[in-house]
């Protein structure tokens, strides 16, 4: 189809469907207004189109310094957004309130397409220059959208495809848009809501940097979300009143627009005074405690944000944002999960039996963390101000772990203190006692253990006189011990004593909560939330993984990304060869079900033929990344290094 024919087919496509044909079936409501816009109000020719408007040098410097702010903000997230969707020839592009453009990342694939269609910085993109286009049509409909091909009102436009999102100022105020353009075929859905993630981070930054003179009250209804994307902010200014708030404030309060609750007391909103939030902030920024809005008695959690220059001085040459303290912290059994019903279900056993003097006996693969779950079990139980004392029956030598647990006096042995021993038992008395592997406990040693479990006292080696006890009893072990008991290499009696509360700790590779988790332990691990990011394809590398060696191993392999990493941000580059190559031992073979052996060769053609870039390929199966990796996974295909 010529150029000429192309132009007036799509020209009557326009106009058909603004006279209510059949043209415009399918087309969103905010397409419509936009092409009635530029028809009725602006007097464009779908057919016309002048070139791109281009501001000179001097008016686009002196416009990105009006809005340097925005622009600085925007940067890393500009870059981790074309990091994103890299190889799927998208630019990204930074326009102030008026439609210009003041920022601009580019694939190469797309970049000399973009510079002949105008996406290149001091372009304006507004409908009045551009007719319906994603930025233009953004600045209007104040939300994020979609304008795909047709939809844009210029024929010379049609081949593009923008994604866009507005950035909104702390009082509400537009103060630009984000945008990700590409010339792919498909409506990318999920590229919109990369956009609009992207742009409330921004605005959630400028909104700390813009009111940093202030009180920030930063709250959400489960404390694990603060200082995530969902937070909502309200800055209170030192007279305690409310003087603005982000989206997702606004959200959580059931509420439109700052207007709502700009001015008001804070007293007003939640159940807190100015000087009780003041005082908070500044004795306890870092802890979430809870209040409750003043419209429905909802409960939130809220952390308290002092003004930048009241932080603590080491803090400030970071960023004005308190290290948040893991949640728990607070309630030690809360950080256990996050949204594995597995965990849930020994977290609500535990929490229901911990006021009880029930022994508990936790179950799981090494490094599945099972001496965490213990730890977190004491510290929310009525012994949490007494001691934990742990022991690991595998790593003390068999000689030795008989005084080990049970102490002796002044010359029991060759090589015995002087001064003698307590013992753990005796040293956990009035507190826990947290026998890991108890599975591999010598058998001679049970008897002894269940005489003291049963009388509640313990006799030293070399001594007479028994010493009472009062102990909580956690054990541990990944063996199957009703199999030992029945092999005769654990006593029955002391297997039913130990056999309390029974819990199970899943192995990572099976948690439903996995990518939480990782991104959990890498915010503990950079000693804080946000300071190191990771891109998409090295977090689903790492969820897809087997990890045999369970949390331990991940938490250790975070730890050395984290030291590793550039620019804080961890890439796929950055993760060994282990997460990349199958395992002789794990690889599938090619699945029985015909149906799946040609699902499986399929995919596995498709990925060698785009040279394993999951993205773009992903993009050309039409199906999102992570749905890609779960094939990979369940088909044991894993790329070449």
């Amino acid at each position: 189809m010529s150029y000429s024919t192309l132009t007036a087919s799509h020209g009557d496509t326009v106009l058909t469907a603004l006279r209510g044909g059949t043209r415009a079936a399918g087309l969103g409501s905010h397409v419509l207004a936009s092409w009635r816009r530029c028809v009725d109000e602006l007097g464009l020719d779908p057919a016309g189109g002048a070139e791109p408007e281009i501001l000179d040098h001097t008016e686009l410097a002196q416009r990105r310094e009006r809005c340097r702010h925005l622009v600085e903000m925007a940067k890393s997230e500009m870059t981790n957004l074309y990091q994103q969707v890299a190889g799927s020839g998208y630019s990204i592009l930074l326009s102030d309130r008026d439609g210009v453009v003041l920022d601009y990342v580019g694939d190469p694939l797309f970049t000399t397409a973009a510079a002949n269609t105008g996406m290149r910085t001091g372009a304006v993109w507004t409908e009045r220059a551009q007719g319906t286009n994603g930025i233009g049509t953004c600045l209007v409909e104040r939300r994020a959208l979609v304008i795909h091909q047709h939809e844009h009102f210029y024929t010379k436009n049609t081949g593009l495809t923008c994604s866009a999102a507005p950035i909104f100022g702390p009082t509400g105020e537009l103060e630009g848009v984000l945008d990700a353009s590409s010339e792919s075929r498909m409506a990318q859905q999920h590229t919109m809501v990369l956009v609009n993630m992207s742009a409330q981070l921004i605005e959630n930054r400028l909104f700390l940097h813009r009111m940093r003179e202030n009180f920030v009250l930063r709250f959400h209804s489960r404390p694990e979300f603060i200082s995530t994307l969902g937070e909502g902010a309200i800055a209170v200014d030192p007279a305690g009143r409310v003087r603005a708030a982000n989206r997702s404030a606004l959200f959580q309060l059931d509420l439109h627009k700052v207007e709502e609750i700009a001015g008001r007391p804070i007293h007003e909103v939640f159940n807190i005074s100015a000087d009780d939030a003041f005082t908070r902030a500044l004795s306890h920024p870092a802890h979430p405690q809870p209040l409750r809005d003043t419209q429905r008695g909802r409960r939130f959690w809220a952390s308290f944000q002092p003004p930048f220059d009241q932080l603590d001085p080491a803090d400030q040459g970071r960023r004005p944002v308190p290290r948040l303290a893991h949640p728990r912290d607070l309630t030690p059994l809360q950080g256990l999960e996050y949204g594995d019903a597995r965990m849930r279900r020994n977290v609500e056993q535990a929490r229901r039996l911990i006021e009880r003097d029930i022994p508990f006996m936790i179950f799981g693969e090494t490094g599945s963390g099972k001496d965490v779950f213990a730890k977190a079990v004491h510290r929310a139980g009525p012994r949490r101000d007494k001691p934990f004392v742990a022991v690991n029956c595998a790593s003390i030598p068999e000689t030795l772990i008989e005084s080990e647990l049970f102490g002796y006096r002044p010359g029991a042995f060759t090589g015995a203190s002087r001064e003698g021993s307590r013992g753990k038992i005796v040293q956990a008395d009035g507190g826990t006692l947290f026998l890991d592997e108890i599975g591999d406990m010598p058998i001679q040693l049970q008897a002894r253990l269940l005489r003291v479990l049963e009388e509640r006292e313990v006799i030293a080696l070399g001594g007479e006189t028994p010493t009472k006890v009062d102990i909580h009893l956690i054990s541990a072990t990944h063996q199957d011990l009703k199999q030992q008991v029945r092999d005769g290499g654990f006593r029955e009696d002391l297997y039913y004593r130990l056999h309390g509360v029974n819990l199970t700790m899943p192995p990572l590779r099976e948690r439903e909560d996995r990518l939480a988790l990782i991104q959990r332990l890498l915010d503990d691990e950079a000693d804080g939330a946000g300071r190191v990011a990771i891109e998409p394809e090295a977090l689903a590398l790492l969820d897809a993984y087997e990890w045999p060696g369970n949390i331990r191993q991940l938490r250790n392999l975070l730890r050395m990304l984290i030291g590793l990493c550039d620019h804080d941000l961890i890439r796929v580059n950055d993760l060994p060869p282990e997460l990349f190559m199958a395992d002789s031992g794990t690889t599938q073979p090619r699945p029985a079900n015909p149906l799946d052996a040609a699902e499986r060769d399929a995919v596995l053609r498709e990925l060698e033929s785009g040279h394993w870039n999951v993205t773009r390929v992903a993009s050309r199966l039409s199906v999102s990344r992570n749905t890609l990796y779960r094939k990979m996974k369940q088909y044991g295909i894993k790329p070449p290094r």
